[in-house]
């Protein structure tokens, strides 16, 4: 190193804390706006959803997702805090999202200035040496320049032309394709749209699940979260302004095969709407599976059924209570389900608010809708109901009706009956009609079954836009596979020996594309006539 090298005066300048950050934010930008960079993180978010594929989703099923941590009591807090439970609403999820809206947004709107400003560019100049070229013929023709080149351009139709020169020399520059990078764009602008549309479907939409008994049972009515089993709502989504629906299931039918497997659920249903909410109109519809309700910017699909056991308990008094509720299905084949039933005895029966939480009546059993016994066990061969039967416990004193806490819809609080709250009275299998009779008097009837469905009611007020998108998406990818870019320069110069006119042709593809050979013989062919007859003059010249 020599002195002059280290003199301070010959050292850059050196870059103000200002402008190094400028830097790293422009270059980092750039970086992010690659069309690399999107690829990666279209990847990217392809990866991250595999966990919401592979592990459970607390968002479907919350119990479920309770299950697999108490299985796994190291593993499952660890995951529960990195949010695999909750995939789709992370914040790494998002972050991706995110940054791949940046990226692709950064890469189009360039791209988009730059083919605008291509389409009011004319093609390129004629290359000096054609020769050079791919692909590339000379023909000599009787007409003049001028001639030849009208004749040229008039079978250029549909190209983008340029004419330059006069006289002697004239060239033509043609390009043909422009629809293919169109394409491209429609494709990128529709996926940046797509992706959109399902974030803001996210945002502002709301699915509620409800299980409606059938058989004119009561049905529901959408104007509230309350109504709902279980209900999911967008990060803009209060409750408070949802889309008035009115449902009552009429019937429901079920197609089995031989082997029980089901083929297919119908169910007839009536529904309100707009202005049928006022004046008291009821429609008629079917619904079947993957045939939703679309009415009022929702969608009501069928997605599951079941059996709903009704039970009569006839107190000491005389009085009945006759309740019908849906019990869950434990096996998916047989449909054999299990359940409890709460019964609150009449109040006259006992003044005494205390006493009365004392006599309270609970049913907890198997109900089977083809009924199998294996002496006194009870299960079923069949999912449809053709000979149903019910194996209940039938227990008496303070179900928790009264207390406040949330229960379980399907099963007891063992902790009651541990502390003696809660006595069983009798166990027992009925058919239709059968009874059993408790010690203080109080009679149990099996009445039977209803069927039940469950409903699912989704609004996405993007859903019409998603499938636009989803379409031009489609579209724009297929133009941009099929269209090809082209170029043709034509020369046409007179020959100071034979005053004819050669025409010269070169072509050149854009995209590599097997058999553009023939495809420029032809539009030669088409540009000065039969190629085989310009051949032989040529030779005879």
């Amino acid at each position: 190193m020599t002195d002059l090298d280290t003199r301070p005066d010959q050292r850059p300048p050196r870059q103000s804390v200002l402008g190094r950050a400028v830097a790293l934010v422009r270059n980092t930008w750039r970086s992010l706006t690659s069309m690399r960079t999107a690829l990666v993180l279209l990847f990217l978010l392809a990866f991250a959803a595999i966990p919401g594929a592979l592990v459970p989703q607390r968002s479907l099923n919350a119990g479920k997702v309770d299950q697999y941590i108490a299985d796994r009591p190291t593993l499952g807090p660890l995951m529960d805090k990195l949010e695999l439970f909750d995939v789709f609403s992370s914040f790494w999820f998002t972050a991706i999202y995110a940054l791949l809206f940046v990226s692709l947004i950064g890469c189009i709107v360039p791209r988009c200035i730059e083919h605008a400003k291509a389409l009011r560019t004319k093609p390129v100049p004629t290359p000096r040496n054609l020769a050079r070229l791919p692909h590339h013929k000379k023909y000599s023709v009787d007409e003049s320049p001028e001639q030849a080149a009208e004749k040229v351009k008039a079978q250029l139709r549909g190209w983008r032309v340029a004419t330059r020169g006069s006289g002697d020399e004239i060239t033509l520059s043609a390009e043909k394709g422009y629809v293919r990078e169109f394409g491209n764009l429609v494709f990128h602008l529709s996926l940046v749209g797509l992706l959109a549309m399902i974030a803001l479907g996210k945002l502002l939409g709301y699915e509620g699940n409800v299980v409606v008994i059938a058989n004119d049972g009561p049905g529901f009515c959408s104007t509230s979260p309350a109504v709902y089993d279980g209900f999911r709502a967008g990060q803009l989504v209060d409750g408070t302004d949802m889309e008035p629906l009115c449902v009552r299931v009429e019937d429901f039918k079920a197609d089995y095969l031989e082997n029980g497997q089901a083929e297919q659920f119908t169910s007839n249903i009536q529904y309100q709407a707009g202005d049928d909410l006022t004046n008291n109109n009821w429609q008629d519809d079917v619904l079947q599976v993957n045939h939703p309700l679309r009415v009022a910017g929702d969608r009501v699909y069928l997605q599951g059924h079941g059996y709903a056991p009704t039970f009569t308990v006839t107190f000491p008094n005389g009085e009945t209570r006759t309740e019908t509720i849906q019990w869950q299905p434990t096996d998916a084949t047989t449909f054999l389900s299990s359940g409890v039933l709460r019964i609150d005895p009449p109040g006259g029966l006992y003044p005494d608010p205390t006493e009365r939480r004392k006599n309270q009546i609970a049913i907890e059993g198997l109900f089977a809708p083809t009924a199998f016994f294996h002496g006194n066990l009870l299960s079923s061969s069949y999912p449809g109901m053709t000979d149903p039967a019910v194996a209940i416990d039938i227990y008496k004193g303070d179900t928790g009706l009264d207390t406040g806490y949330p229960q379980s819809l399907f099963s007891l609080n063992q902790e009651m009956v541990n502390q003696g709250r809660l006595v069983k009275q009798d166990r027992v299998n009925l058919k239709p009609g059968e009874s059993s009779t408790l010690s203080d008097g109080t009679n149990v009837r099996f009445d039977g079954a209803e069927e039940f469905v469950n409903l699912q009611v989704s609004h996405d007020p993007a859903q019409t836009w998603v499938l636009v998108f989803a379409l031009t998406m489609m579209g724009g990818l297929l133009v941009s596979l099929v269209i090809k870019r082209r170029r043709v320069w034509v020369r046409l110069t007179t020959d100071s020996d034979t005053r004819r006119t050669v025409v010269e042709l070169g072509g050149l593809a854009r995209t590599d594309q097997a058999g553009w050979g023939e495809e420029f013989d032809r539009l030669c062919a088409k540009l000065i006539g039969d190629v085989k007859t310009v051949d032989q003059n040529n030779q005879e010249n």
